[in-house]
């Protein structure tokens, strides 16, 4: 039976930042910042150790990181995030989404990469002890928001490949706006060419940096070539859609159902995704997780039975795809324009987060 302590906020102890922001800077700072460019005035943070477990749990002025140069994260790149908001309702108060699903995947995550898992309670505590800290960086404007970015990292200095003896774990806050710069409005896609995103086996359905370093050699092609993303086709067989760079896909299909790929251990189960999932099949849609080939997607695009794209995730949170673009072909779904399904659901599940709706299912917990 665990008989663990269960942490809570109280465990991280605070030392406030001297040079905090003022209100006016701080003010300044949210006024409409680039996405994930600005950030708070502290960090939460915590320290394990092969011996003595997690421990020296604190909320401490945002800095530079300090790492031996033989840190592990920096040569065998064990290191794996989330990434996750805090919303600000009109009453004032502070929620998260489904907070503990990022836990669990987290948790996920670490155990794929070797790291040690943060606990439920110890994941919610360092948020909430970081909030009540710096609670006044969340925005109250429009649809914006305070990104929150738990990571964990080795940082034993020690040039052997095994798992690091010494981990940091920290989350760090930032007040953002719309993902794509003007907003939602429907984006273009590039297929990749030559490039996957993970393998059978791989790290793919963790949450670890390499994951995305991999990805913005094919995410470059896609900007050189007009476009906003780039679609990851399986690198088996270089046939069936995955997932874009840092997002889940859906094709909305005439006939009233949605497709959308299954998950097989190479695309990343994305909370959005998993509450997407939701909102559909409880309005009685008929939702399938199958394989997609992209000859099919785009005959579908091609002949009228496909009428809508979306990607979703926790950063952009729908976003209406409006052109699937190859060497081969450049296909434009529908007229081109974000689809009725698309934006309804963008504004349902947006209102939930916002408090402007009933939250039927409890997805939103309230920290501060």
């Amino acid at each position: 039976m665990d008989v663990s302590p269960t942490i809570t906020a109280a465990d991280y102890t605070l030392t406030r930042n001297p040079h905090a922001a003022s209100d006016a800077e701080r003010a300044a700072a949210m006024e409409s910042p680039a996405f994930g460019m600005v950030f708070t005035d502290h960090l939460a943070r915590a320290t394990w150790t092969l011996d003595g477990g997690w421990g020296d749990r604190r909320v401490e002025p945002f800095q530079n990181l300090s790492l031996h140069p033989a840190a592990t994260v920096l040569h065998y790149s064990q290191q794996v995030f989330e990434g996750l908001k805090a919303y600000r309702w009109e009453d004032g108060s502070i929620r998260l989404f489904r907070p503990e699903m990022n836990a669990a995947r987290m948790a996920a995550s670490a155990a794929r990469l070797q790291l040690p898992a943060v606990s439920e309670d110890d994941f919610m505590a360092s948020i909430e002890a970081l909030i009540a800290t710096d609670g006044a960086w969340v925005p109250t404007t429009g649809e914006s928001s305070l990104y929150l970015r738990p990571f964990l990292l080795g940082t034993e200095a020690c040039l052997g490949v095994r798992p690091s003896h010494q981990v940091e774990y920290l989350v760090m806050a930032s007040p953002v706006g719309s993902y794509f710069s003007g907003g939602v409005r429907p984006v273009s896609i590039w297929v990749a060419q030559g490039f996957h995103r993970a393998g059978e086996g791989g790290t793919g359905q963790a949450k670890t940096g390499g994951n995305y370093a991999g990805s913005l050699l094919p995410q470059q092609q896609a900007q050189d070539n007009g476009c906003d993303q780039v679609l990851f086709l399986d690198a088996k067989q270089d046939k069936y859609i995955e997932e874009l760079g840092g997002m889940n896909v859906f094709a909305v299909r005439r006939d009233g159902t949605i497709w959308t790929p299954r998950v097989t251990g190479t695309i990343l189960e994305g909370v959005t995704r998993a509450s997407v999932l939701q909102l559909l099949r409880d309005e009685g849609r008929d939702v399938v997780e199958r394989d997609i080939s992209l000859d099919d997607l785009r005959a579908g695009i091609e002949d009228g039975s496909v009428v809508e794209l979306f990607a979703c995730g926790t950063a952009a949170v729908i976003t209406p795809m409006a052109r699937l673009v190859s060497p081969d072909f450049d296909v434009v779904v529908a007229d081109g324009g974000p689809g009725a399904l698309t934006m309804r659901l963008r504004g349902r599940l947006t209102d939930i987060q916002y408090g402007r709706a009933e939250d039927p299912y409890g997805w939103m917990r309230r920290v501060a």
